[in-house]
């Protein structure tokens, strides 16, 4: 993998981050700190299968194109796995708010849009 396209990797995942604690801060300061959980877990259950599947292909990065689809398919279904996975220990939260754990869900998953956009 060359050296722009690790850091437009590292770009998204960065953005993601950015709009996740910026949507987060932004329901702690509209209905306080107790609130914000939600955005923020919603933000986690995009960024940390998307670092996942990221870490998994720049692994493969050099080896024959076989190998580098099979790493592909593998890491897109642990994303799946894992975005299931923590959506599952997400729910176990009390009292989470689903409107922003999913605004900042879908918000953290249109960076990849956006992405596409600026180039």
């Amino acid at each position: 993998m060359t050296d722009r396209k690790f850091s437009t990797v590292v770009k998204i995942l960065s953005y993601q981050v950015l709009i996740t604690i910026i949507i987060t801060l932004g329901f702690a300061v509209a209905e306080g700190w107790q609130k914000a959980l939600s955005p923020l877990c919603g933000g986690l259950a995009a960024i940390i299968p998307n670092l996942y599947f990221a870490l998994r292909i720049y692994k493969s990065a050099g080896q024959e194109a076989r190998k580098i689809v099979r790493s592909f398919y593998a890491g897109e279904s642990g994303k799946l796995l894992l975005t299931g996975a923590l959506f599952a220990m997400i729910f176990q939260i009390p009292n989470l708010q689903l409107l922003p754990l999913f605004v900042a869900y879908a918000a953290a998953l249109s960076v990849f849009w956006f992405a596409l956009l600026m180039r």
